[in-house]
């Protein structure tokens, strides 16, 4: 490739080509999703949006490498994704994912050392820096069953950022919080993003958190997911405007219009 023309887009970071991933039941062969296709491009805060049942999180775990793809290939840095790797860190939407029996220091400090990424002062350091980040200095001491279900995932999230893996993967992190906890946690994700301006993959069935959080949507489509469209979601200072209601309406006939 002539590396000295201009306008030429970047390669991405990871691309999902033609991927359908499909598993056995007892009783039948399950199809998940179907020959999926996109790009996640450095500092994106991408959305997997769709119904329940649409593979969205089947597909996450697959480009986490924890499930194998049917057909297509995923690749993060033009690497095939075969198996996990600290390059791509994954937070789940269940509250119990750190070990109980570690303080929140050692929760996130553990996922350096254990990884082989740091050790010693490095990986204290870096982990205090990243509790920081989400708030949590002064609990760094405690352990999981004395924090609340938001402070748990911010745990997580400070784990999983701590790793300053290429994507961090989230699998609908906040859908377990009550609503103003939630909306707290949104915001403070997008404002660990504009401090470090990670990159997201990001998994949800909530319209409205899709445009909260994203700057990139892919709308799948009910069982097996299918891609509908790629959109563009809205500036933050449009967010509770027409344009966001109208941007609302518009994903919500592309996903449930029959057609």
């Amino acid at each position: 490739m002539d590396t000295l023309s201009t306008g030429v887009t970047p390669a991405p970071l990871l691309r999902v080509e033609g991927v359908t991933i499909q598993y056995k039941t007892p009783d039948a062969l399950i199809t998940a999703t179907r020959r999926v296709s996109f790009d996640v491009h450095n500092s994106d805060r991408f959305i997997l949006l769709g119904p329940s049942g649409c593979g969205k999180s089947t597909l996450l775990k697959a480009i986490g490498g924890y499930l194998p793809v049917t057909e297509g290939e995923i690749t993060i840095k033009d690497r095939p994704v075969a198996e996990p790797g600290p390059d791509r860190m994954m937070v789940f939407q269940e509250f119990d994912q750190l070990l109980p029996w570690k303080t929140v220091l050692e929760n996130v400090r553990f996922a350096l050392t254990a990884s082989g990424r740091l050790s010693g002062a490095e990986a204290r350091d870096r982990a205090e820096s990243y509790i920081e980040k989400v708030g949590l200095a002064r609990f760094m001491n405690s352990y999981p069953h004395m924090l609340s279900g938001g402070m748990k995932q911010r745990v997580a999230i400070a784990r999983g950022m701590a790793m300053e893996p290429d994507v961090l993967l989230m699998d609908e992190p906040f859908a377990a919080l009550d609503a103003l906890t939630r909306r707290k946690m949104q915001d403070e994700l997008l404002r660990l993003w504009d401090d470090t301006k990670f990159t997201v993959l990001f998994v949800t069935h909530s319209i409205e958190e899709a445009i909260r959080v994203g700057t990139r949507i892919l709308l799948l489509s009910p069982h097996p997911g299918e891609v509908k469209a790629e959109l563009n979601s809205i500036a933050p200072d449009q967010l509770g405007t027409a344009r966001q209601a109208e941007l609302e309406s518009r994903i919500n006939d592309m996903l449930f219009a029959s057609h």
